[in-house]
């Protein structure tokens, strides 16, 4: 199917997201939408979709105008959607969230749920998914969520897939797997629009390319494009691809972690007997694959972990039982791996956001009042210093793109006085522009004397800011090895295997 966008123009108030846009995308392709965060990208797929109708433009499918209500007249129409967070009613299974909202029914009424479980099984088989039918949605890994979300579209007859981000939550190994089941709707004759801001997936799987930027069409480009062309075009300057940091000026250990070990809620031993520390003026960065205690060690660093057995010691002090009132108050800087469960409140504006973390006392409170002079003042400074494109700092943080969003939180715990920063896949969903930023103040910090421990399952982003790198597999430590272990090496590692006599740090 032939899907074209003319002069798609959308305006929220003041703010024009969409600016006069064509696209098109011929069937069996894979276009992809590259932009920045916050560039209009969603939008206009949300407009495609019958979320948002737009103020001017149509839209087409072989050459015919379409009007579409809702999403339900998109779906009738041919297109289907797999949006960044998954519209997936977890505790359904996933035979049940295929067939919700399309629901057929047998004589008296009763749900056809064994006609739902074929069709799960059939397309299942047919991309080599292995999802089962009747396995819960909450308790799937996040790339099998993924593909229900894939089966829900395709048990619906789309021809134009859309894909809004859909790596931002996925590991290395999701992200390849992902990358071909969409060659293979490709060659099954969909068409196939995949909106993301990494340089490298766009490479590796698009046939063409077009730019927006700030809601306009600034160009298209080809596959064979460098990552730097494609990042000016997304930016509209130069961006500086690689991490520049001078040698670290080592101070002495400040976090010190001795036989640490932390129980889950169900019982699990998910961080076993892990021993590290971090010196001041250090980036010690731990990879790994997504799920194999990485979450839980950065968790109970902060007191977020109740069931933890050794010690968490910084400047001496021991934090191990600790709340995470008195651990961030003695100057630890947080930033969690997913920000709008645990960084942000998404209906609080910028500026609450900004002194979430120190909301009961001075200088933003005092007497049991908000000073919102000095909060207005504090937050407009950090909104132009962080380089937060908002409307204001009165605007909601869930209006926000999510490199946006990722500004506000670490504009928040950067501009304390810090004793130790922890950073959790800092960058996740984050564009080259707003990557190239926060890697900055990243080293920056680093750079004051401030032990840094970054956690990141993105290796481009472990050996552009490590000067050690901290391996862990199944809750162990497979090594410590220096900062410019090759990726191959470090590779292995993240897959159980010990690294070489002399690798080690």
């Amino acid at each position: 199917m032939k899907l074209e966008l003319r002069g798609i123009t959308k305006r929220f108030g003041s703010l024009v997201a969409n600016d006069h846009i064509d696209l098109m995308v011929q069937p069996g392709e894979i276009h992809a939408l590259l932009g920045e965060n916050g560039a209009g990208k969603s939008t206009l797929m949300n407009v495609l979709y019958g979320l948002y109708q737009a103020d001017e433009g149509e839209v087409l499918l072989d050459d015919e105008v379409q009007h579409f209500a809702g999403p339900g007249d998109a779906m009738a129409a041919g297109i289907g959607m797999v949006h960044q967070h998954f519209m997936l009613i977890p505790v359904f299974t996933v035979a049940e969230n295929v067939m919700l909202g399309h629901e057929e029914t047998k004589f008296g009424g009763r749900l056809d749920l064994p006609a739902a479980r074929a069709r799960v099984r059939e397309i299942s088989e047919r991309f080599g998914f292995h999802v089962d039918p009747d396995a819960l949605v909450d308790d799937l890994p996040v790339g099998v969520q993924q593909r229900v979300e894939i089966i829900k579209a395709l048990s619906r007859d789309a021809r134009v897939l859309v894909f809004d981000e859909p790596t931002a939550v996925l590991t290395p190994q999701e992200t390849d797997e992902l990358m071909g089941t969409m060659r293979q709707l490709k060659e099954s004759g969909t068409s196939i629009v995949f909106i993301t801001h990494k340089l490298r997936e766009v490479r590796e799987v698009a046939d063409r390319i077009t730019v927006i930027r700030l809601g306009k069409v600034v160009g298209e480009a080809s596959p064979t494009a460098s990552n730097a062309e494609l990042a000016s075009m997304m930016v509209g300057r130069a961006v500086e691809l690689t991490v520049h940091k001078d040698e670290p000026k080592l101070g002495e250990e400040a976090l010190v972690v001795e036989g640490l070990s932390v129980i889950d809620h169900i019982g699990q031993l998910v961080v076993n007997d892990v021993s590290f520390s971090v010196r001041r003026g250090e980036i010690l960065a731990v990879a790994g694959v997504q799920g194999n205690g990485q979450t839980e060690l950065t968790e109970a660093l902060v007191g977020l972990q109740p069931r933890v057995r050794g010690s968490i010691r910084l400047d001496g002090v021991d934090l191990t039982t600790e709340s995470v009132r008195k651990i961030l108050d003695s100057g630890v800087g947080f930033i969690p791996e997913d920000r709008n469960e645990d960084g942000l409140v998404g209906n609080f504006t910028i500026a609450e956001n900004l002194m979430l973390d120190r909301s009961d006392g001075p200088p933003f409170v005092k007497g049991g009042n908000i000073q919102r002079g000095f909060l207005a003042e504090f937050a407009r400074d950090k909104v132009k210093e962080f380089d937060v494109r908002t409307q204001g700092i009165d605007s909601k943080a869930d209006q926000l793109s999510g490199g946006n969003q990722q500004k506000v939180v670490l504009a928040r715990e950067l501009s304390r006085d810090l004793s130790l920063l922890v950073a959790a896949q800092p960058t996740r969903g984050v564009d080259v522009g707003s990557i190239e930023f926060i890697h900055k103040r990243i080293v920056e910090t680093r750079d004051r004397g401030v032990p840094v421990l970054v956690v990141s399952t993105e290796l481009d982003e472990v050996t552009a800011l490590a000067d050690r790198i901290m391996v862990m597999y199944r809750g162990r430590i497979v090594g410590i090895v220096p900062g410019n272990t090759p990726r191959d090496v470090l590779g292995l590692m993240m897959a159980g295997e010990q690294p070489a006599e002399g690798a080690a740090a």
